[in-house]
């Protein structure tokens, strides 16, 4: 009896070791699964944008944020917006100063009027961002009516703007710097369309 007690013990070391190495289900699945249905939620949610693909590819990151609350994803789609906004601006302002010790006048003048254009629109989408903070779930359906009829305007304003940034450089020579720019202008405003594609889906809910 002696020599089956090591093979005893052996036996239940190995049963614990299992135990403990078998998949546990109730956080882990919940999460992967609650992440999974958030992914096709923003991937159904982009296909009302312009831009789906680029839409799905810069909000599902963010998924576990987002769950599948329209107004969570809205908000992440304007901060999205907001951040290239910011960056766009940033490199107009930096390449409109060395421009301004260039030949090319009208590139000068066309770079600072596209940093005023995208200065304003980074307030309209800072301005938009902070309404859809303030809406609550206890709002009703007038004020909320109200709220978002505010962030559709500013968020199209400064769609508009961003567009009419590269509206100064029809009369600039092509070359290396309009190119880049308008290139620039373009896929920053395609982040502004999908946010606003997406505000208006959650505004025609009607509810917060």
């Amino acid at each position: 009896m002696k020599t089956q007690r090591p093979q005893f013990v052996i036996s239940l070391i190995c049963a614990t070791l299992l135990f403990h190495l078998r998949p546990i289900p109730a956080v882990g699945d919940q999460n992967s699964t609650g992440t999974t249905n958030a992914i096709d939620f923003i991937r159904t949610s982009c296909g009302t944008t312009l831009y789906p693909d680029l839409c799905y590819t810069s909000l599902s990151r963010y998924a576990n944020a987002i769950q599948q609350k329209p107004a969570r994803l809205a908000k992440v789609a304007i901060s999205v917006s907001l951040a290239k906004a910011q960056r766009m601006a940033a490199y107009v302002s930096n390449i409109s100063r060395q421009a301004d010790y260039g030949a090319d006048h009208r590139a000068a003048a066309a770079l600072h009027d596209c940093f005023t254009n995208f200065g304003d629109a980074v307030d309209e989408i800072r301005g938009s961002l902070k309404q859809m903070r303030q809406l609550g779930s206890g709002a009703g359906a007038e004020s909320f009516r109200f709220q978002m009829s505010n962030v559709q305007t500013w968020m199209s304003a400064a769609l508009t703007d961003e567009d009419t940034c590269t509206d100064g450089f029809e009369d600039v020579s092509d070359g290396s710097v309009k190119t880049d720019v308008c290139e620039r202008v373009a896929k920053a405003k395609k982040f502004t369309s999908n946010a606003l594609a997406l505000v208006n889906s959650y505004a025609a809910q009607g509810t917060p």
